[in-house]
């Protein structure tokens, strides 16, 4: 299935603009854009298609949807905690890409990544699964362990189905590194906060917008910033510093407090800042 014979329309889309296109074309409708985050089959694929209506109807850009897996080193204690659950339940990688492509269809106005981690992708077998993503209407993959020297195959593959591989970058990245990592992502260059895993709150201020500065020395593409952004203000506070603010742990801490309607209304505190 090379040059892309037997696909059908998801590749073709993904073809017409590229993801770093999309987002930069939104640039002067919204002064920051918002990329939120879900953990498929937790608590249930049910609730996960909830939030995304939610999302949709919130104006949120784009949607990280994350196959659960057993060791998710870039996840904290509350991600983790959901890992497991979803397996414990039973998720599969196929239901997982069955609900992908669902939502991928039933929500054209949000572009949808895959995140998860290497060995799913070489157990799938990575040209299968980069050409599924792309049959799908995938815009990107975020797989924090496919280190980019070693993953060639994987790099190939995206560029190939136009799949993005989507790259991460933080505070403690040296230079020679982030110039290459900002030569070598596609679609956004996903700069963490801080140093860790997810969950923690992260205090923005010098560090962050020197950090930031840093990133725009080398940038080819759109920034994403992620990691601890918690409220209203953190995101207030990314606003022309970044192009994407990533939300996540803080969405399912809701969720798991205050229900659907509390996500309704975290959404809700937000919707004024991305106009």
């Amino acid at each position: 299935m090379k040059n892309g014979k037997g696909l059908s329309s998801g590749r073709t889309a993904n073809s017409k603009i590229s993801l770093a296109e999309e987002i930069s074309s939104r640039r002067g409708e919204k002064p920051i854009q918002l990329m939120t985050h879900q953990i498929l089959g937790y608590p249930d694929f049910d609730t996960n298609y909830e939030m995304i209506r939610l999302f949709h109807e919130s104006g949120v850009d784009l949607v990280e949807l994350q196959l659960p897996f057993s060791e998710p080193i870039a996840d904290g204690p509350v991600f983790l905690k959901a890992n497991q659950a979803s397996l414990a339940s039973g998720t599969t990688t196929r239901q997982c890409l069955d609900f992908a492509r669902r939502v991928a269809e039933d929500f054209p106005g949000i572009s949808f990544l895959l995140m998860t981690y290497y060995n799913v992708v070489l157990q799938y077998g990575t040209e299968a699964f980069t050409l599924e993503c792309a049959d799908m209407g995938i815009r990107g993959l975020i797989v924090p362990d496919a280190y980019p020297e070693e993953s060639g195959t994987f790099l190939e593959a995206c560029r190939e189905y136009a799949v993005e591989p989507i790259l991460i970058a933080t505070p403690y990245t040296p230079d020679d590194r982030l110039g290459y990592l900002a030569g070598q992502t596609g679609g956004f260059l996903y700069c963490a906060a801080r140093k860790g895993v997810t969950g923690s709150k992260t205090s923005f201020g010098g560090e962050t917008d020197a950090f930031l500065s840093r990133v725009a020395g080398y940038a080819k593409t759109p920034v994403a910033v992620g990691f601890g952004i918690q409220s209203a203000e953190d995101v207030a506070y990314l606003r022309g510093k970044c192009d994407i603010a990533i939300i996540g742990t803080q969405l399912l801490k809701v969720l798991e407090q205050e229900g659907l309607a509390g996500v309704e209304r975290f959404l809700g505190s937000l919707n004024g800042l991305m106009e």
